[in-house]
C-alpha cells in the first residue's frame, strides 16, 4: 500500500488544470487499497495564480512546491513533473531532499545552452502569437486566467534564456541526486532529444528510463491512459 502523497507540476506556459485527466485516472478505485492522496498546483503566475513581481525562476518555482506541501501538512511527496515540472522537482530534490521521495519526469529538457535557449525562446513572442497563431493565444488566455497571458509568455521567454546561460540541472547537480527517479520521454517528442535524456539518466546514481511509444511532447496529445500506466509502474501506485 503506497500512502506517500503524489503531486504533479506542470510544465512551461502550463497550469495545474491540464492535469484533470490524469488526476482522475490516478484516483484509487472504490476497491483499490490505497490511501495516497494525489495534488496538483499552479506556479506562481500561472493558471489561476497572480503574477508577482519577481522573475519567473527554478527555485521560485520550487519555492512554490515547498510552499504548498507546508499548507497541506505534507512532510515529503513523490513528484511527477512534466517538461519544466520535471526541471522543478529534481532542482528541489538537489536543493532540499527530504522534502521529495521518487521523482518521475516526462519531457523535461536538459540540454540548456545559449543557442538552444534562444531557439525555444524565439517561439514565445506574445505579439506573434497573437497575429500567427489566434487559437493558441485564445487558448492561453483562458488557460492563465489568473494573470496575463502575455506577461506569462514574456516571463517564460526570460526563464528560458536564463537556463541557457546558467542551467540548474547538470553534471554538476545531479550527481548528489540519490532519489529514485524515473526519466520518460515520448519517442515523437520534437523539443526534447533521447540523447540528452539518456544522458541524464547516466548522471544520475538511482535513475530508471523509460520511452514512451506513440509519444510526442505536447501534453494534451499524450495517451491518459499510457502516462498513468507508466506513472504507477514508477511510484508502485
Amino acid at each position: 500500500m503506497n500512502t506517500t502523497p503524489l503531486l504533479l507540476l506542470h510544465g512551461a506556459l502550463g497550469a495545474a488544470e491540464q492535469f484533470d485527466e490524469l488526476f482522475a485516472s490516478l484516483q484509487p478505485s472504490a476497491d483499490a487499497h490505497r490511501d495516497a492522496s494525489i495534488h496538483r498546483l499552479d506556479f506562481e503566475g500561472h493558471g489561476k495564480q497572480p503574477l508577482t513581481e519577481r522573475p519567473f525562476e527554478i527555485h521560485h518555482f520550487a519555492e512554490n512546491v515547498v510552499a504548498y506541501l507546508d499548507a497541506h501538512g505534507i512532510e515529503s511527496a513523490h513528484i511527477f513533473g512534466y517538461s519544466m515540472g520535471g526541471y522543478v522537482a529534481l532542482h528541489l530534490a538537489e536543493r532540499q531532499p527530504h522534502r521529495v521521495q521518487k521523482i518521475m519526469t516526462l519531457g523535461t529538457k536538459f540540454a540548456w545552452n545559449p543557442d538552444t535557449a534562444a531557439k525555444e525562446a524565439s517561439m514565445l513572442d506574445a505579439q506573434r502569437i497573437s497575429e500567427k497563431v489566434p487559437k493558441f493565444a485564445a487558448k492561453l488566455k483562458a488557460l492563465h486566467s489568473g494573470s496575463d497571458w502575455k506577461i506569462v509568455t514574456e516571463k517564460t521567454r526570460a526563464l528560458l534564456l536564463s537556463l541557457g546561460e546558467k542551467p540548474l540541472v547538470d553534471a554538476s547537480t545531479l550527481g548528489s541526486i540519490n532519489h529514485s527517479v524515473c526519466l520518460a520521454i515520448g519517442d515523437r517528442d520534437e523539443m526534447v532529444t533521447l540523447e540528452e535524456t539518456v544522458a541524464t539518466y547516466k548522471a544520475l546514481p538511482a535513475a530508471s528510463l523509460a520511452v514512451l511509444p506513440h509519444t510526442p511532447h505536447a501534453l494534451e496529445k499524450i495517451s491518459v491512459q499510457r502516462l498513468s500506466i507508466a506513472i504507477r509502474d514508477c511510484f508502485a501506485f
